[in-house]
Parts: structure tokens; sequence; C-alpha cells
């Protein structure tokens, strides 16, 4: 074995030991269980080494927040100890709720690579609970916007940075605690990285960490030669912003250059929205990332895949929003961009893509107070279907494309709030028919016991499945109910925020994935 690839092999575990730690410090279900955290390495100037087995969506995300930090703090005047802060989708970021943190990492006196953490805080602010209100007009109604800090200096926290933040948020134990378990991520990192660095010396980890990333670059390369040069687009459409129903449409282009190098364009998607479903640049590098790592899976998971691609993104787009659009309910956004991107894929080589994967993973964020008037939060993230492929059907309740979220326990909902979960189930038959069939999403039902709640849904896929490749059949739709004590239901869209009243139980239903081939039956 290569001394290159015994370092992806150290580096990728270090990555995966700050997952752990995060998951193992965190305070708040939706990062403790849900994972909606990552972690990864960087070298110097901001390139990404290595990352965790983790969320592509909050993976890819952050590489341009790292970039943003170290423009206003260059890694040449880091010092040990220090730690750096940002949620500001203009700098880098993803939305409010997902603080990015960096700490350098020293060998030898001088700064070798870089550790980064993301993680979704449980509330930064904003009009509802949870500070993912799918009815926001602009960034300031969605919770505090941190430019890029230094948070701590030598170790020591700066005390002001620390009160802002806890001030401007509805679970500040929550925060504390979540933040903490990012800083004890990055800490671990600086100390095993350095550690290494110095065993094999500064000079040969630099060199064989560029030769990491050239690796990776030529592996895409190879995975690109068996593309043709040619040019293919794929569109979807949000259902509605959260303001208005109408659809918002999402076109990728690919086109394989010579070289060979991998264009992608997203000109043609609708002007950036009044609600909240705009995305910063960051969620669409991220659904490239996650596309080239399906071209060369093999591929390790670094800058060097980024070498080759080309990313044009419309300024005052859905896709590239001009300040201060509202940003909150980017993920659905990405999603279906990611879907996108494989469909287009998919038209450049229709025999190796698979289906459409549901295209959404429905962020839930509730708070509310019980009988005796304690107060209480959480989120979760509900997933879709896969959608079918060449190989095999796809894969039941997956977080697919750029998610990797995990389902709350049901024991965990109900030690936080005054909840009863009463179903959590496959949602048969939402999967697409097809010769290797889609994916079913999941059903989830609550009940709420006691108090009364306010709900914030962003769901997607309410009006029209994902669809079928090769024939295949599209997925089925999501759906959102309430019903009432007396048993009528009350139905909502993909966007909603509403009450919820003790006795109510709440139903939620995710789409499931395209199907892939003609059915044998002949049905689709």
């Amino acid at each position: 074995m290569s001394d290159t690839a015994i370092l992806r092999i150290a580096l990728e575990g270090l990555a995966d030991r700050m997952q752990d730690m995060l998951l193992a410090k965190a305070k708040s279900p939706v990062a403790r269980e849900g994972m909606d955290c990552a972690a990864a390495l960087f070298l110097p100037d901001g390139r990404v080494l290595a990352q965790a087995r983790s969320l592509p969506l909050l993976l890819g995300g952050m590489i341009p927040a790292i970039a943003g930090m170290l423009r206003a703090f260059p890694a040449a005047g880091m010092a040990e100890g220090d730690g750096f802060l940002t949620n500001d989708p203009w700098s880098g970021g993803t939305h409010l709720p997902d603080l990015i943190l960096l700490r350098p990492i020293l060998a030898e006196g001088q700064v070798v690579a870089l550790a980064g953490t993301i993680l979704h805080h449980q509330d930064v602010g904003g009009l509802a609970p949870g500070s993912i209100p799918p009815d926001a007009r602009d960034i300031f109604q969605e919770g505090l916007r941190l430019p890029p800090v230094q948070w701590r200096r030598g170790g020591a926290e700066d005390a002001g940075i620390a009160a802002i933040l806890l001030a401007n948020t509805r679970t500040p134990a929550m925060l504390r605690a979540d933040l903490d378990a990012q800083w004890a991520a990055v800490t671990q990192a600086a100390s095993e990285v350095s550690a290494l660095a110095t065993r094999i010396g500064v000079a040969a980890f630099a060199s064989r960490a560029a030769s990491l990333l050239d690796e990776a670059r030529d592996a895409l390369a190879l995975a690109l030669d068996a593309i043709p040069e040619a040019e293919a687009s794929a569109e979807v459409a949000l259902e509605g912003d959260g303001i208005t129903p109408d659809a918002v449409p999402i076109r990728a282009t690919l086109k394989r250059l010579p070289g060979p190098r991998l264009a992608v364009d997203f000109a043609g998607s609708a002007p950036q929205t009044a609600g909240p479903v705009n995305a910063a640049p960051s969620g669409l590098l991220a659904a490239c990332f996650a596309l080239l790592q399906r071209i060369a899976p093999g591929a390790a998971a670094n800058h060097g895949l980024l070498d080759l691609l080309d990313l044009s993104l419309p300024e005052g787009s859905v896709v590239n929003p001009r300040f201060p659009a509202a940003v909150n309910a980017r993920t659905a956004t990405v999603k279906l961009a990611t879907n996108a991107l494989f469909a287009a894929h998919a038209r450049l080589a229709p025999r190796r893509a698979r289906a459409s994967n549901a295209g959404v993973a429905v962020v839930l964020a509730v708070a509310g107070t019980d009988d005796e008037g304690r107060r209480w939060m959480f989120t979760e993230i509900l997933a879709g279907g896969e959608g079918g492929g060449p190989d095999r059907p796809g894969l039941h309740a997956l977080s697919a494309d750029v998610s990797n979220a995990r389902n709350l326990p049901a024991e965990v909902l109900e030690e936080i709030a005054p909840i009863r979960v009463e179903a959590f189930a496959r949602h048969r038959g939402s999967g697409g028919a097809g010769a290797m069939q889609g994916g079913d999403g999941v059903r989830r039902a609550y009940r709420l016991l006691s108090g009364t709640a306010e709900i914030s849904y962003r769901g997607e896929r309410h009006l029209a499945g994902a669809p079928g490749a090769l024939g295949g059949g599209a997925g089925g739709v999501a759906r959102l109910r309430l019903v009432a004590v007396d048993g009528t239901e009350r139905a909502f869209p993909s966007k909603a925020r509403f009450a919820w009243l003790a006795g109510e139980l709440l139903i939620i239903e995710t789409a499931g994935g395209g199907g892939w081939g003609p059915p044998s039956n002949g049905e689709t």
C-alpha cells in the first residue's frame, strides 16, 4: 500500500472520529439522534482534504464557508487554539441554523491543516421556533446572522460573541452544549492531525496530501472519459415558495467538455423568490459534489473532484439569491437540484443512472407548552424513498443523494415533548412501479397529549411524484394532515405553519422514489 493510500485511510478515519465526537457530545436531538451535523478536514488554503461519512449536503456546503472564513482570517495569521465561526449565507454559509466552526491545526509551528464542523442548531432566533419559518420573506426573519468572527483566541472564548449567540436563541442550553460539541470535535482533530503531521514530517504531509487530491482528480477524469462529449438538461419544480403556490422551476444542464471536464449550468432556473426556498451557492456546490461522487464512486471525497468542475449559478436566481433573500428552506431546493443533475446525467449515460429519489427531506420544527407550562421544542428530518436503478430496487425510507439524516426514535420524541408517536412505518405503495421499483417513503403519526404547539413544516412532492427512468413509473406523493378530536381532517400544502392542539393527530406521509425500467406486468 502506498504512502498516499495510507494517509487517505488515516485522514478519513480522523474525520469519522470527529463526527463520532459531535454525536457523542451534542445535546439537541436533531444533532445527536438525527445526525444533522458533519465534520471534515481542509488544507490551509481551504481545499477539502477528507470528509466524515455524514451528510453530503453539509459536507459540500462547508467548503465555501471555510473559504469565506479564510478570506476574513488568513491561515497564516492563525495560532494554536484559535476558533472561527460563521453561519452567513453570503459568506459561504448555508442557512442560519447551521453554525460552521473552524480551528487551525499546527505542527512544527505552522498551520498544516484546518478542522471544520457544521451543526444544525435547534434555534437561532427568527419569527418561528426552530428558525425555519416556511413563510419568511427575508433573512432578518430567520434569526441571527453571524459573519465570520473569531470566537476563540488561544483556546479562550470571546465572552461577547458567546453572549450574543445565547441571547438570540430560544434554547440557550442546547446551543451552548452543541457548540461545545463542535469545539470538542475540532480539538480532537487538531491533536490527532498534528501528531500525524509531526510523525511523518510537515513537508511529507503536505506532499502526500497534494497527491491525494491529484488521485481523486485523476479518478474522476477516468470516469468522465466514459461519458460522451455531449450536453443534457433536466428540469424540476418546487411546489411554491412558502408565500405563493406558483411553481419554482430549477433547470440543470450538464456538458461534458474536453480535457475531460464537466460544466454544470443552472441557467433557466427561476428568479429568487419572496419565500425562503432560495439556496445559497454552498448548497448547489454540495449538489455538484454529490454528482461527481456518483460519477466516480471510488474516488476520495476531496477537492480534487472540484478541479474538473465548471459551475455557473445565475445571480439573482433561486440558486444564487441576492441579499437579503430568505433561505431557510433551501434543503428542498438543493435536493431537487441534485435530482435534476442526476436526471441530466442519466440522459448522458442512460443505462448507468438511477431513477429520481423522492427529492426532498421533510423538515419538521415543533415547539409548544404543556398543561403545566413546561416549554419544549424539537426538529425532525423525515426521509423519502430512493429511486430504482439498473442494479437493484430503491431502498425504503432513505435519506438519499445529498441527505443522510436519521429519523428520531419515538422514545426520544416522547421524552422531549408531550406527544405519543402512534405510527412509524413505510408509506406503502409510494415507490414507483418498474422493473426495479422505487423505494417507499415513511408514514409518521404524532398525537399531542397536552397543551398547544406551533408547527413549521417544510416538504415537497405533494403535487407530483418523483419521475421514473427508462419506462419506470413515478413515485407516490407526500401528504400532511391534521386530524381533530372529532375526526375531521385538514390537509396542508408542502410549506405550512400552523397551530397544534391537544388531542389532535398529525400525520405525515413522505414521497417515494421513481421506478426504473418498465414493469413486467406493463403497469406504470
